[in-house]
């Protein structure tokens, strides 16, 4: 039996999905499939309605826009999980997920390549003016002339963030026969003839266009101000697809008025509106030989159908078997399925028959002494415990323990009453 068909204690129908922002439907499929009760919703729902679907929910599911506070996990108490449909994280509070021991899961490699192809898309528009030639041929008018367009072969691209995005933009605009630097905070090997730089104003100085691709946190924040955009070559691009509080967007504009910048793209941005048609505002509006677009860099029918089955398949591991791999803020634990250590047909049909092994998940606190007295529960009863996995991340730790034979439920009553239990499930 396969991990996402695995029986659980608890009826599968009674378990709630909620899927918002319009999970792709092969996503959404894979719940069905498992007969989970499934809510979906094409948007960002409002908070009131947001705290009325979390108060029955056990697992989420969720894109960019929908924020998910501490407030809100409070006001979710069957939660277990949440599943981010797409790379970034930074729209849950890990924190206060940790703490409560929900686990939240993403899929930070399926987009790589959808958002890798729209940044080349806009350095080659950027180069040739292609926006402007088009506002120019809407309006009526036509203008061959080859001013201000110029091939992107022999160019120097600045990559920021040299991570699985920048990588394969690295590669990709290698075979347009660019020149490629970059800068990471870590230590990366370069992939074909690409050069790591030792600082981000190297990069600036050196770079004919600069791609940033990192994540947003307290060191990104407005990693592109007027300070370095200044550093930058007179007439250099600038295209932002990671995330939009790591350029001062009125800093930009500013150089971009002035002509220091000749020309940017911009996916993301510090406030975007909550849902399709609303209203957007932002002070790169109407600039010329300057690309905005609405958060799509990962926005391509197969990166939204790659990531749907990455986050369920997650998400469905850990409801059915308690695994944890690829969890961003819990320790990972990689399980094997139900019977899967039953090395003969009579052991498991006698396991199904009598029922009597069962599976218990425990978040604790990260402090001595909760293993020994989960020890002692389970010997007082008179169990055996014939599989015990265990990984602790800075204050919460995580146990499965495989226990036979006793009474499930009675296990789960006393785990319950240990202190330092944070939160306990009885898989089957």
């Amino acid at each position: 039996m396969p991990p996402s068909a695995s029986p659980t204690s608890f009826p599968k129908d009674k378990i709630r999905v909620v899927l918002l922002e319009g999970v792709h439907p092969r996503g959404v499929a894979m719940f069905k499939g498992e007969g989970f009760s499934v809510e979906t919703s094409p948007k960002s729902p409002d908070e009131p309605t947001l705290r009325k679907m979390l108060a029955n929910a056990h697992v989420l599911g969720l894109r960019s826009k929908t924020q998910l506070t501490r407030q809100l996990l409070d006001a979710a108490p069957r939660l277990l999980t949440v599943g981010c449909f797409c790379i970034g994280t930074d729209q849950v509070d890990l924190a206060a997920a940790r703490a409560k021991g929900i686990a939240v899961f993403n899929a930070p490699f399926s987009n790589t390549r959808s958002v890798a192809e729209l940044t080349l898309c806009e350095v080659v528009a950027l180069y040739r003016q292609l926006t402007v030639k088009s506002q120019q041929m809407h309006k009526g008018e036509w203008d061959k002339s080859a001013a201000g367009a110029h091939e992107v072969r022999g160019r120097t691209l600045g990559i920021v963030g040299y991570g699985h995005i920048g990588s394969q933009v690295s590669i990709l605009a290698e075979a347009l026969g660019m020149r490629v630097i970059y800068f990471d905070v870590q230590s990366k090997l370069p992939l074909g003839n690409a050069r790591a730089v030792r600082t981000l104003a190297e990069l600036l100085k050196e770079s004919d266009i600069v791609t940033l691709h990192v994540p947003s946190d307290p060191t990104t924040l407005n990693m592109i101000g007027a300070k370095q955009l200044k550093l930058m070559k007179p007439g250099a691009f600038l295209i932002n697809n990671a995330r939009g509080g790591v350029v001062n967007v009125d800093a930009l504009a500013a150089s971009l008025k002035d002509g220091h910048i000749a020309g940017a793209a911009v996916d993301v941005f510090p406030v975007e509106p909550a849902g399709k048609g609303e209203s957007f505002l932002s002070p790169l509006c109407g600039l010329p030989n300057v690309i905005l677009t609405p958060h799509i860099g990962g926005s391509t029918e197969e990166a939204q159908e790659t990531i749907s089955i990455d986050v369920a398949e997650k998400l469905l591991k850990f409801v059915n078997v308690g695994s944890t791999a690829g969890a961003v803020n819990v320790p990972q634990v990689e399980l094997p399925d139900q019977g899967s250590d039953d090395s003969d047909e009579e052991t498991r049909g006698s396991r199904k028959a009598t029922g009597r092994r069962h599976r218990i998940l425990h978040f604790h606190k990260n402090v001595p002494g909760v293993l020994s007295k989960m020890h002692a529960i389970i010997a007082g009863l008179g169990a055996n415990i014939s599989g015990e996995y265990l990984r602790t991340h800075e204050e919460i730790g995580y146990v499965v323990l495989d226990v036979e034979p006793t009474d499930g439920e009675k296990v789960l009553a006393k785990l319950r009453d240990i202190p330092e239990t944070i939160k306990v499930r009885l898989l089957w």
